[in-house]
Formats: structure tokens, sequence, C-alpha cells
């Protein structure tokens, strides 16, 4: 079922502007890699639980499942057998190397969208 969620969307555009700060700005070999695919969990949490009125669970693991295919497909060149290494953004998107690093970056970020997910919502103030 189709809904809009503008604070699940408003999320989904910070973390993606963290993405791409992180693409441009951060040359390591931790935060780059590692925390890059951690937060892309949450960017693609966000924007899928920004339209896609299902349990978070559900939303969750689609978006791990989603992640799994991506490092899989990295795993099998897909980017290189396709012959899309000249469309650099949908090459870097996609990725090029598996890493189980990477399987362990969206576990990680999967299990902490259920841990904070859980936590009960103040209710808002009236004042």
């Amino acid at each position: 079922m189709i809904t809009f969620r503008p604070r699940y969307g408003l999320l989904a555009i910070v973390f993606f502007v963290i993405e791409v700060l992180i693409a441009i700005y951060v040359h390591d070999s931790f935060v780059r890699p590692f925390v890059g695919d951690y937060l892309v969990v949450f960017l693609v949490y966000c924007f899928v639980f920004t339209f896609w009125n299902a349990h978070f669970l559900k939303a969750a693991l689609a978006v791990l499942l989603f992640c799994y295919l991506i490092e899989t497909l990295q795993y099998f060149h897909f980017v290189h057998y396709m012959g899309w290494e000249k469309y650099r953004v949908l090459a870097i998107a996609l990725g090029n190397s598996f890493a189980w690093y990477d399987i362990l970056a969206y576990t990680l970020g999967f299990l902490t969208i259920l841990l904070v997910e859980q936590i009960p919502q103040e209710p808002m103030k009236r004042g």
C-alpha cells in the first residue's frame, strides 16, 4: 500500500547528503567503505518507508535482502558483464567488488533499524 511519511522522506534526504559527502570527501579505509555501507541501509530504508505502508520489519528485511542482492551482483561483476562501466553513477551505485565486510555493515544497519524502530515514540506535547 502506498503512503507518504514526510519524516522518513526528510531522513532519506539527510542520509543521501551524508552518503554523497562521504563519497566526495572521505578517502579512508573505514568510513567510506564500512560506515558508508552501514548508512546506505538507513538511506534505502527511509526512502522505502517514506512511500511503502508496511510493518517496519517487512520494510527493513526487504531493504536488507536488496542490499545483499546488490552485493551478490558485485561478486559476479554484474556491472562489467552488462557493459555499464561507462555509466559512472550507475557503476558507483551498484559497485564492482564484493566484500564480506559490506555484508556485515548491511546486517548491522538492519539490526540498528530494528532496535531504533522498536523504541517507543513520545507523544507530541501539546502546548
